[in-house]
Order: C-alpha cells, then structure tokens, then sequence
C-alpha cells in the first residue's frame, strides 16, 4: 500500500465531506493505493457518524471512535498503530491543510528518501499576535533547544516513512515534537517543505494561547528525555553526589575547625551557632533526596509498563 492519511478530529462535521472527496480526488488522480484513517478524539457532533458514512461506501476509509477526548497526541499513537502504508501522511481535518500537497510530500519520501518530511505554512492567516508570533517564538525556541532545523513544529500536514511512525512513542502532548522524537530515535534525514496553508472554513480553532506555554513545557521535558531519559540516574546521581560531598566537606570543616580552635585555646562557638553548618546540612539533605531521585527513576524505568493512555469505543473498517 502507498499510502495511509491519518486525520485525527474533533467536532469537524462541517468540514469532513469536502476534505474526503478532495482527498479521494488526488488518490485518484495518482492512481495510489491507500487508506485513510479517521480518528475521533470524543467529538459531541455528528463526526463519527459520517466517518461511517465514508467507510460503508468505501472499504479504504477507517475510523477508530475514542470514548472521550484524550488529546492529539493519543489520536495520532492509535492511528500510527494501525497504518499500513509505506509512507504516512498525517493533516488536519479543518481544511486549513491542502492535500494537493501528498505528491510531492510522498515523492520526498519514496524518492528522496526522507524520513520524515514536515509541513511549513510560511504565509499564514491566523492572527498576528495570537498565533503567528507566540507561533514563530515556540519554533525558535524548539530548534535551539532540539538541534531539529526545522521553521515549523506546529504543522500538523508532515509525512513519515512506516518503519519512523513504528519506532516513535507519542504521548502526553508530544505531537509537535515528533521530528525530535524521531532523531532521537535514530532517524536522521528530516526535511521541509513549504506547504499551502488556507484560511480555517468551518468552525473554530481548537487551540488558544495555553498550547504555547504547553509547548513550551513540553520541550523541556523533550529536553530532559532526549539526554537522561534512559538514564536518570547520570543527572540526578550525578548532581546529588556532588551536592552530598560539597555539603559533607563544609560540615567537616566546620567541626574540625572547632577542634582547632579548642585545641589552641582560641575563643569559639557551638557548631548549632553557625549558620554555615545549617547550609552544609541542607545540601547535604538535598543531594541525598537528588541521588535518590535519580535511583528511584532506573527502577520505574525497569518496571514500568506500557498502560494504555486511551480508550477506544469503535473501529470501523480495521
């Protein structure tokens, strides 16, 4: 099969008809074998019930039904399970991506041997202020911190080899770093393609200005993941051992330096008085409370299981 579209949804029954027949119209015209893969995130309208419209009438439509809204992220980890394409091709359903844009997406993959190849809407119609510049400081930021070239995160129009969607585990609201999820996990040709973005037609964004500072959030935890989340113990070890040995060396020379001063005669105070032995102890009890932190997170690391992060209600097609 060529080619899996996975479109994860909420509330979008206005848009869904056009972006089906657009859809169909450049499979057609491609003569591609495909599969698209509707995923309801917990929608109240009348979404699943036209997904299921689309499937009775056409065996290449699939659709999986969350009980409830659980996020993007889950909707497109339940879709790249159960894709079968040799590239994957992921948009949104509020028509603002254009699928005129999956020929040249697939040849950079199957051609040019991409990865992973992400959208860029370099000319956008959201707003100026409430979108497009938290939008260009959430980017700059992402690149600088992952070391990932890339001018738009966001985008939700990107392409995939199958083996990459395979190997990648998306969770929490990890969707806008999956090119960062996917060079950590070894796949290293990642490219960009300017892509057409068009105004929203339907509805409204499900997105307002908390995205970016969960964004921001979750490139921290991106960070942290990427250099010690296979081995906590190398951060929280490391630091809480110095921290312990800084303390215990400052404690050590507060007692010995009280024995000197007895020694000599030399006037002096009870170590409780000085309150350098309080900031020793402290450091001590931090960097031992840090080396714990660090031992406790090998063991979940070892005994952790894979739990699943969603409920599904329906599959069709599948």
């Amino acid at each position: 099969m060529n080619l899996s579209i996975l479109i994860p949804l909420l509330n979008e029954e206005e848009s869904l008809k056009e972006l089906y027949t657009w859809i169909i119209k450049v499979m057609q015209s491609n003569n591609y074998s495909y599969e698209i893969i509707f995923v309801d995130d917990g929608s109240t309208d009348n979404s699943w019930q036209i997904i299921e419209g689309f499937s009775n009438e056409n065996p290449n439509v699939k659709g999986i039904r969350f009980m409830k809204n659980f996020g993007k992220s889950q909707a497109l980890h339940a879709g790249f399970a159960k894709a079968k394409g040799d590239v994957i091709i992921t948009m949104d359903a509020d028509l603002q991506d254009s699928p005129d844009e999956i020929p040249e997406l697939y040849e950079m993959i199957t051609a040019q041997k991409y990865d992973l190849v992400s959208g860029w809407k370099k000319k956008r119609y959201d707003s100026v202020v409430a979108k497009n510049l938290p939008s260009k400081l959430f980017n700059w930021a992402a690149r600088k911190t992952s070391g990932v070239d890339l001018n738009d995160f966001n985008c939700g129009l990107k392409a995939y080899k199958n083996v990459v969607v395979k190997n990648i585990e998306v969770s929490g609201e990890m969707h806008r770093y999956i090119p960062v999820l996917a060079k950590n996990a070894g796949f290293g040709k990642i490219g960009e393609k300017v892509v057409i973005h068009q105004a929203r037609k339907y509805g409204e964004t499900k997105f307002g200005m908390e995205r970016f500072i969960n964004g921001f959030l979750d490139l921290i935890t991106i960070w942290f993941l990427s250099r010690f989340g296979k081995r906590p113990m190398h951060l929280f070890g490391a630091i809480g051992s110095l921290m312990f040995i800084i303390g215990f060396l400052a404690a050590g020379y507060i007692g010995i330096s009280k024995l000197y001063h007895m020694y000599t005669g030399m006037k002096y105070s009870l170590v409780t008085n000085n309150p350098w032995f309080y900031i020793a102890l402290t450091t001590m009890i931090l960097g031992t409370q840090l080396f714990l932190a660090g031992f406790l997170g090998e063991i979940i690391l070892r005994t952790k299981n894979n739990e699943a992060r969603y409920k599904v209600a329906r599959e069709v097609n599948f």
